[in-house]
């Protein structure tokens, strides 16, 4: 009778340990499914707020001041458009990168084929938002041209939390802004400037507020005059105008090279006797900047960069 009694409460014993040996291991199975599962954060972007995965795997971007800040990050990207990348960003032409359309016109059926997992956009296509994003999560990092430097490092911010990188983001704003500052010491005494851009011959200028109003907005280069612009066009001008102005320092863009257009180079348009009257000319300041990297991909982490150091070495 002791015996079956004692048979009994062993075998109750390795029953119950059993069952909690099971629940462990069923726990520990949730667990790791759980574990499994792509983590996703809520972004707040120019046209509302997108649920996208942290580290998605397959990514599209038409923005190329995204692409330009995932390169710093030494982030993957699978899709960019067809573009006249700068040397910087070269070896996205390359076949190894999928085509998903142009700077302005998306190709829908390529990117569908592709099943991105995240797609980032900014202004050139910002109408095919809602389009978009019926194939993937979408995120417009568009850069307000009023708020550049707070909207850009918004935007890097972002990329920085999607991609668990933002210790490198904030390394690289510290060294940013340290520029910032010393590019403005240089600029309080370098006198007056005037953005010009060229295209097919014309000219327009851009003032402070405007796409390139860094050099004027954060950069301290003081405008030589009020440029009356609305959106992302400036305001025609001829070389009467630059020698009516006289400025001291002229920070030219040759649209045609950014995007690959035949047309009247920029160093052209701008030789002629009444831009060499200039004080800008006289002083050897007329500084042609990077057409692609200024007209095309504009605020990235490593082009902004290279953007400021463009303006310390004029104004220095």
């Amino acid at each position: 009778m002791k015996n079956t009694t004692k048979s009994r409460l062993v075998a109750g014993t390795v029953f119950a340990s059993l069952l909690a040996l099971s629940a462990c291991g069923s726990e520990t199975a949730v667990t790791a499914d759980a574990a499994a599962e792509p983590a996703n954060i809520t972004v707040d972007h120019a046209q509302g707020s997108t649920e996208v995965p942290v580290n998605p795997e397959t990514v599209y971007t038409f923005d190329l001041g995204a692409l330009d800040t995932l390169d710093a990050l030494d982030v993957d990207v699978d899709g960019v458009p067809a573009a006249n990348f700068p040397e910087s960003l070269s070896k996205y032409a390359g076949d190894e990168y999928a085509k998903i359309g142009s700077m302005k016109e998306p190709d829908f059926e390529a990117i569908s084929e592709g099943a991105p997992d995240l797609i980032i956009i900014s202004g050139r296509v910002a109408g095919s938002y809602e389009e978009l994003s019926k194939i993937a999560p979408t995120i417009d990092l568009s850069v307000d041209a009023a708020d550049s430097m707070n909207s850009f490092k918004e935007a890097a911010g972002t990329l920085g939390r999607i991609f668990e990188k933002e210790d490198i983001v904030d390394e690289k704003l510290a060294t940013i802004d340290e520029r910032i500052g010393e590019t403005k010491t240089a600029a309080a005494d370098a006198g007056t400037g005037l953005i010009v851009m060229t295209s097919g011959g014309e000219m327009t200028a851009y003032g402070a507020g405007s796409r390139f109003g860094i050099i004027h907005d954060v950069l301290g280069v003081t405008p030589v005059a009020e440029i009356k612009s609305e959106g992302s066009h400036g305001e025609s001008i001829t070389a009467e105008y630059i020698a009516t102005q006289n400025p001291d320092h002229l920070f030219v863009i040759d649209r045609d090279i950014a995007v690959g257009e035949s047309g009247e180079a920029a160093s052209a348009v701008m030789d002629n006797e009444l831009v060499d009257g200039t004080t800008a000319a006289k002083n050897g300041n007329i500084t042609m900047l990077d057409a692609p990297s200024w007209y095309l991909v504009g605020y990235g982490l490593n082009n902004v960069d290279s953007m400021i150091s463009a303006v310390q070495d004029a104004v220095s």
